[in-house]
C-alpha cells in the first residue's frame, strides 16, 4: 500500500471508460492513481501524459510495488485472463461489465482472487444508485407484495461507427455478445438483483442494422422461482436513442423507472408501506440510449471508494465476483435460448 491507509490504482486500458475509472479514483477518499496500461509501447508517452502517470505494459504494471488494485477497463474477452495474471501478483481486482464472456472464465477469476488472498469487484453500479437501492429496500419490505412480473425496455442507438471506431466491439471474441451483453448487462443485473435468478429463458435475437458479429436487437422471456416472469426487449437500431425502461408490479404495487428517474410508485395499501417512496420526476433524458458517454460518473465513484474500503476494512466489495457471475449467467441463458454461439 503506498501511504498508510491509501489505495493505489492502475487502469489497464484506456478507452472511453478509462476516463470514469480515473475521475472515480481521484475523486474516492484514500485513493491514488499510479499507473495506466497498455499494449503498444509507441502509445506509452501520449497516455502518460494524457493520465498524468506513467503508461506501462502490463507485466511492469503487475509489478509496480505502489499498485495495490488494478482496473480492468479492456475489452470484455481479455478479462479473465487479465484478472487471473493481476490475482497472481498479489494485486485486487476491480472489473469492468461484463467480468467474462463464460461462466467458467468468470469461475476462474473468482478462484484466482480467492487463491490470491485479493479482492474481486465487478463494476455495476446502477445497484449503488439510491432510487435502485430504494426500490430494491421496498422488494425486501414486501412493500410489493409476491412479485409477478419485470418488465426491461431497451431502446438505444448505436450508429455503426461506433463499432467501426474499435475492432473489439460487434465481436464475438472480444466482446462476447451484443445489446444484451453490452448495453443491457446492468438492467439485467437490476433484474436478478430485485426478482432473483431465472430458472428459465426463451428468447430470439437478430443482427438487424449494424454489420457486426453479435446481436443489435434481442427480445427474451425469463420465469423465476415462484412463477414470477419478466420480459427483456432490447436494441441498439432505435434512433436517436431512448432511456431505458424497468417496471416491477406485485401483488401489492407496481414500480416504474424511467432512466435514473421514478416515474410511477404505486401501492394497493400505501398506508402499510415500510419503505417511503421518493418523489417522481417529471423530467428524463435518453441518459446513455444515445450516447455511451450518457452515464453520470457517480456511479464508478460509488463503486471505487467501496472498492478501496474493503480493501482497507478487509471485507467483501459490496459488488463481489459471485454477484457479478449472476448476471453473466442471465445473459448466457438467455443466448442459449436464442440459439446465438457462445464466444
Amino acid at each position: 500500500m503506498t501511504v498508510a491507509g491509501e489505495i493505489g490504482f492502475a487502469i489497464l486500458g484506456t478507452g472511453m471508460v478509462a476516463d470514469y475509472h480515473r475521475r472515480a479514483i481521484e475523486e474516492a477518499p484514500g485513493a491514488r492513481l499510479v499507473a495506466v496500461g497498455h499494449y503498444d509501447p509507441a502509445r506509452f508517452e501520449a497516455l502518460s501524459q494524457r493520465f498524468g502517470v506513467p503508461c506501462l505494459s502490463l507485466e511492469d504494471l503487475l509489478e509496480h510495488p505502489e499498485v495495490d488494485a488494478v482496473c480492468l477497463a479492456t475489452p470484455s474477452g481479455q478479462h479473465a485472463e487479465q484478472a487471473v495474471a493481476a490475482a497472481r501478483a498479489g494485486k485486487h481486482v476491480l472489473v469492468e461489465k461484463p467480468m467474462a464472456l463464460t461462466l467458467e472464465d468468470a469461475d476462474a477469476m473468482i478462484k484466482a482472487c480467492n487463491r490470491a488472498g485479493v479482492k474481486l469487484g465487478v463494476v455495476l453500479q446502477r445497484r449503488t444508485e439510491p432510487l435502485f437501492r430504494r426500490v430494491r429496500e421496498a422488494v425486501l419490505a414486501g412493500d410489493l407484495g409476491t412479485l409477478s412480473l419485470g418488465l426491461v425496455t431497451l431502446p438505444y442507438y448505436r450508429p455503426q461507427r461506433y463499432f467501426d471506431g474499435a475492432a473489439w466491439r460487434g465481436t464475438w471474441a472480444l466482446d462476447g455478445g451484443g445489446v444484451l451483453m453490452n448495453q443491457g448487462i446492468h438492467l439485467v443485473d437490476l433484474l436478478v438483483w430485485l426478482m432473483g435468478d431465472p430458472l428459465e429463458a426463451q428468447a430470439y435475437a437478430g443482427t438487424l442494422a449494424r454489420a457486426i458479429e453479435v446481436e443489435d436487437t434481442l427480445a427474451a422471456t425469463l420465469r423465476f422461482p415462484g412463477g414470477a416472469l419478466a420480459t427483456i426487449t432490447a436494441t441498439t437500431t432505435a434512433a436517436p436513442g431512448f432511456a431505458h425502461r424497468l417496471e416491477l408490479y406485485g401483488t401489492g404495487g407496481g414500480i416504474q423507472i424511467e432512466g435514473e428517474s421514478l416515474t410511477r410508485w404505486q401501492l394497493a395499501r400505501p398506508e402499510a408501506a415500510r419503505v417511503a417512496a421518493p418523489p417522481v420526476s417529471k423530467t428524463q433524458s435518453a441518459g446513455s440510449g444515445g450516447d455511451p458517454r450518457g452515464i453520470a460518473a457517480t456511479g464508478h465513484l460509488r463503486v471505487v471508494a467501496d472498492f478501496a474500503d474493503s480493501i482497507r476494512q478487509d471485507r467483501p466489495p459490496e459488488i463481489g465476483g459471485a454477484e457479478g457471475r449472476r448476471s453473466l449467467a442471465a445473459v448466457r441463458m438467455i443466448y442459449e435460448a436464442a440459439g446465438l454461439p457462445r464466444p
